[in-house]
């Protein structure tokens, strides 16, 4: 039964990941047939974050109340009902209008499933599971891709992944029998607390020692990636003098890098701990910005582009899953919920602060940019260690 559930808990991570990348893959058709400006894609990104940022906040009350698999079925089939809007939208604001019960069930799902997979497995399988969502995010694209080649129209590629996230909302729903409710909590945990049933404020949260460390890390973390996955291609082009085609290229392989990366660090996991392959993930990264930095051809950046990625690569995951070790099982879904919005707000702002950056200085600067947030996340890493004291 045990097998059954963590088989489910992969496939849901993979649901996870397959419509993340459709908007961008079908956004060139979709913004002419609309008759909008190219740009546009960024206010239903946004509302999508937005969304995710609030079930995120509120995952720890309704994982409470609900339980983690009734949490996840109910968000993967508003997911899918979410899709399936898109895929019969024939406006730009139904589009929008869609886009908020997509962030919604998206957030909800993550931070849920996050918080289960950390209390009940090993590291290696946080680092597995998002592998799988970097299968489901590759995977999005191409579906995508393969219906347009064949002539058909985008919202037949929405329609598609849709009815699969249906699927796997049915297959939740059967499963709801095998999923554990929340850990017990041992006596010395429960102690001092008069209702430790009752979720945490965000005031409450913020007020337990290292909370605020490790958002800010997580903050940084997927400031970190998503900059560099969405700044690569523009950096190799206007710094490098790459043709854009052979960019693009090589901008995918810093994705290929962190998918890789986590299927290679679920076997690392079995011989360094959660802190050491943070600590890991941080030097690699490192060692790509060097890379970056040096006045060599633009297969030199290549190379310092994967090595960002494979660094990335076991950081989010192991984030994740020490968090009950260093909060407390009883308030990891708290945690977890507050690190998602965190991350969130990390991939909507730090981007198109580096986007001001290039337009007005040069998007030379991706090395310095990454540089500095890098160092922060490792200040507030190790803040996270000492306050804690497991590290």
């Amino acid at each position: 039964m045990v097998h059954i559930l963590l088989i489910i808990i992969y496939l849901s991570f993979i649901s996870l990941g397959l419509p993340d990348a459709l908007l961008g893959a079908a956004w060139p058709i979709m913004y002419q047939e609309f008759q909008v400006p190219i740009s546009w894609a960024g206010a239903v990104s946004m509302i999508i974050a937005i969304g995710t940022i609030v079930s995120s906040l509120q995952s720890d009350r309704l994982t409470r109340r609900f339980g983690t698999g009734m949490v996840t079925a109910a968000s993967v089939a508003m997911t899918a009902a979410s899709l399936l809007g898109f895929a019969f939208s024939q406006s730009f604001w139904m589009l929008c209008l869609w886009a908020v019960p997509y962030g919604l069930g998206a957030g909800g799902v993550d931070a849920s499933i996050n918080n289960y997979a950390a209390v009940h497995y090993e590291s290696r399988h946080l680092s597995w599971l998002h592998c799988m969502w970097g299968v489901g995010a590759s995977t999005g694209p191409y579906v995508m891709g393969w219906i347009l080649a064949g002539g058909r129209t985008w919202n037949m590629g929405y329609l598609c992944i849709s009815v699969l996230q249906i699927f796997l909302t049915m297959i939740l729903l059967f499963s709801l029998p095998l999923w554990k409710q929340r850990s017990e909590i041992s006596v010395e945990q429960r102690a001092g607390e008069a209702d430790p049933e009752r979720p945490l404020s965000i005031k409450e949260i913020l007020e337990i020692p290292g909370a605020k460390e490790v958002m800010a890390a997580f903050f940084c973390y997927c400031a970190i990636e998503q900059t560099a996955g969405l700044w690569a291609s523009s950096y190799l082009v206007l710094h490098h003098g790459i043709d854009a085609e052979t960019a693009a290229g090589y901008a995918s392989m810093f994705y290929l890098g962190i998918t890789l990366g986590r299927a290679i660090s679920g076997f690392v996991t079995m011989i360094l701990n959660d802190t050491q392959m943070i600590r890991l993930g941080e030097s690699i990264i490192l060692t790509g910005i060097v890379v970056l930095f040096l006045p060599f051809s633009g297969k030199m950046a290549l190379a310092g582009l994967i090595l960002v990625g494979l660094g990335c690569a076991p950081i989010y995951p192991c984030i994740i899953h020490s968090t009950p070790a260093h909060f407390g099982e009883d308030r990891s879904q708290a945690i977890i919920g507050v690190q998602m919005a965190s991350a969130y707000v990390g991939t909507c702002v730090m981007p198109p602060i580096f986007g001001l950056i290039a337009n007005h200085i040069s998007a030379a600067l991706l090395p310095v940019y990454l540089t500095v947030i890098l160092v922060l996340m490792f200040i507030m890493y190790e803040q996270l260690i000492k306050k804690s004291g497991k590290g």
